[in-house]
């Protein structure tokens, strides 16, 4: 029986090593989750030092961002929101325009730029920063002094990637309807009702339980998908590039099969 050519066998143990890695890496992201979750809602696990290490992360991760992705944000919204209304108007669709803006903007835009945002300001850097850790043993080492990695150091990190991307998200879009109050009516107060019952309509109970799920997976996936993937790669430093590589592809996919599938759910 013929050999194959040994670059050929190497690319074919590469790729069916890709095949079997790739479902077992998510079964390690859906098993973290798991665990900074039950981990998270556990009030005996929030000592001093991880209650300390949790703020810190959230200051990081959510209140310096805020003020820059805000105006971003409401810089964007307001562009948007004039570009709808401009449109709505020549096409004698200006009824639309409000409910179009709201769905369009606040429920499917702002919570993906939310997460993206976040993946590549905190993700990244907490996807380097524990590979490193990794790479180096430092887990190890704090676990040999009586520290607990998890508690300390990975749950808080997962705590405030998913609350900076709710809080961004959130506060964003609520920017976001008062600018689309100001650019469809003005500073007049005489439309609030006319707003209220148009926005009442889209935002119902299913729709708003849907957002709120939603952005709590966007924050899930930007909190797990880095620090399992930072983990998963041998104690090698020239790893570490690829760990952060690994980390933001999944990180990407994620938010896409995320997002289409609550567009698939919403709008089917």
């Amino acid at each position: 029986m013929p050999q194959l050519p040994s670059s050929v066998n190497r690319g074919l143990i590469a790729l069916g090593g890709a095949l079997i890695e790739r479902p077992a890496s998510w079964l390690r992201v859906f098993r973290f989750a798991g665990v900074a979750l039950v981990t998270a809602l556990s009030p005996s696990a929030w000592d001093p030092a991880m209650r300390r290490a949790t703020a810190q992360q959230i200051h990081f991760s959510a209140w310096q961002a805020l003020p820059g992705f805000t105006f971003a944000a409401a810089m964007l919204s307001f562009v948007l929101i004039r570009i709808v209304e401009g449109t709505a108007r020549d096409y004698g669709l200006s009824q639309y325009a409000l409910g179009l803006t709201v769905r369009v903007l606040i429920l499917e835009l702002i919570p993906v730029l939310a997460a993206l945002f976040v993946a590549l300001r905190s993700g990244a850097a907490i996807n380097t920063e524990v590979t490193l850790r990794h790479i180096r043993g430092d887990f190890e080492t704090l676990a040999s002094a009586g520290e607990d990695p998890l508690r300390h150091d990975l749950v808080p990190r997962a705590v405030g990637a998913v609350l900076a991307v709710m809080l961004l998200s959130y506060l964003s879009s609520a920017v976001a309807l008062v600018l689309a109050y100001l650019a469809l009516y003005g500073i007049s107060p005489w439309a609030i009702g006319s707003f209220m019952r148009i926005t009442g309509q889209v935002f119902g109970p299913v729709v708003v339980a849907g957002y709120a799920l939603k952005t709590l997976l966007f924050g899930a996936a930007v909190a797990a998908i880095p620090i399992t993937a930072a983990l998963a790669v041998p104690r090698e430093r020239e790893m570490a590039p690829i760990a952060v590589l690994r980390g933001m592809v999944r990180l990407g996919i994620a938010v896409a099969v995320i997002e289409g599938g609550f567009l698939a759910v919403m709008y089917a």
